[in-house]
């Protein structure tokens, strides 16, 4: 599991960092807010740990415009601002958890791992998009009602995908963030939407995956005109 770490303090970013690795956890780092929410909008994490005073542009505001752009990922805010004020201004704009520096990092792993469970238990649900329906507990995909029989890698670039309706992800994103994976082939992740396309949307009027020139592939339901 992949978290991003959106700190400016040298000394706990390398605590919390060095402590969530050595609890088996993949951790990218970031010091300013504008590319801690380029770096989430672009990937995908089990998890966003994010301080609220930040250079470039503050933690509020980089949870604001992560849930403007639909990224549903967990959000556990860190900060010394920890009045009750400050908490309910960073629920309101979506964070999931708040932990107030100076913090125990036991404490701050436990609320990451009940970050996590809760998600997953969130996530256990049904995605629809046009007639496409997945499961995404028990990983069962229908098309029309039709039952689609999927490879692993297929379903987890089809959830992903479908989880993030109208985004585009990049070929990269897909590569490194969904398959956790950067050394296959070139060409694998066009292989595998060639695949899913096969699977999805050969034999139906409405196509729902869509390639995105010179930038990546998206699944989206066709617009109320009709276009594809």
């Amino acid at each position: 599991m992949r978290v991003l770490l959106v700190e400016d303090e040298p000394g706990i970013a390398k605590a919390v960092k060095r402590g969530l690795e050595l609890a088996r956890y993949q951790v990218d780092t970031a010091d300013d807010g504008r590319v801690g929410l380029r770096m989430a909008i672009e990937n995908t994490y089990s998890v966003v740990i994010l301080d609220l005073m930040l250079p470039g542009m503050d933690g509020l505001r980089v949870c604001e415009e992560l849930r403007q752009e639909r990224v549903r990922v967990p959000i556990l805010m860190l900060t010394a601002k920890g009045t009750v004020p400050d908490k309910v201004r960073g629920f309101e704009v979506g964070a999931d958890d708040y932990l107030a520096k100076p913090f125990d990092f036991a404490e701050l792993l436990a609320r990451v791992q009940a970050l996590i469970r809760r998600d997953r238990v969130h996530r256990s649900r049904i995605i629809r998009v046009e007639d496409l329906e997945i499961d995404t507990g028990q990983r069962r995909v229908t098309r029309s009602g039709q039952l689609v029989s999927l490879t692993p890698r297929e379903y987890q670039l089809l959830e992903a995908l479908a989880s993030r309706e109208g985004d585009i992800l990049t070929r990269e994103t897909i590569q490194e963030r969904v398959w956790m994976d950067d050394e296959s082939y070139s060409n694998a992740v066009d292989v595998y939407i060639g695949y899913l396309r096969r699977k999805i949307d050969t034999g139906f009027p409405v196509k729902l995956i869509h390639t995105v020139r010179g930038l990546g592939y998206t699944l989206r339901r066709p617009d109320p005109e009709g276009a594809a």
